[in-house]
């Protein structure tokens, strides 16, 4: 096995794993509703997803680690796309966030910052920002 198969198998881990975490803030309020389903089928597609693969996820999808990749963009990329999640409904549960703010430690935001972050990751989902603009406002309240 080559150096490049061994990379995307783990690149691919990771993709399966932030899949997981987006399938877990859907299903926190109790059920998948429509615009949730909807977002799942294009985040898998994105994230290349086989149908094999959603079905297992979406069956058990706490069997999956995080996998926190290592780039801090890409963090906050996964962050922006659990936030979505979260928020695709209209509103969020405080179950929701409590899980949200769970997955972004496991993504590496530490300690009390992690409030702050999901605070503001909400807050500029809200104002249905884009991912550069997302980026640059998590950046200003991340503080490491």
């Amino acid at each position: 096995m080559s150096y490049s198969d061994l990379y995307a198998s783990g690149k691919h881990k990771q993709e399966i794993g932030h899949f997981a975490n987006i399938v877990k803030i859907a299903k926190a309020d109790g059920e998948i509703s429509e615009l949730e389903e909807a977002l799942l089928i294009k985040a898998s597609k994105k994230l290349n997803i086989t149908l094999e693969e959603s079905i297992v996820i979406l069956n058990n999808p706490e069997k999956f680690p995080i996998n926190s990749p290592v780039s801090y963009e890409e963090r906050i990329e996964r962050l922006f796309r659990l936030t979505r999640m979260l928020l695709v409904d209209g509103d969020e549960d405080l179950r929701e966030v409590k899980l949200l703010q769970k997955i972004a430690y496991g993504l590496n935001f530490k300690g009390k910052n992690v409030e702050i972050v999901c605070e503001e990751a909400i807050n500029l989902i809200k104002q249905n920002t884009d991912l550069d603009t997302f980026i640059a406002g998590i950046r200003e309240v991340d503080t490491f």
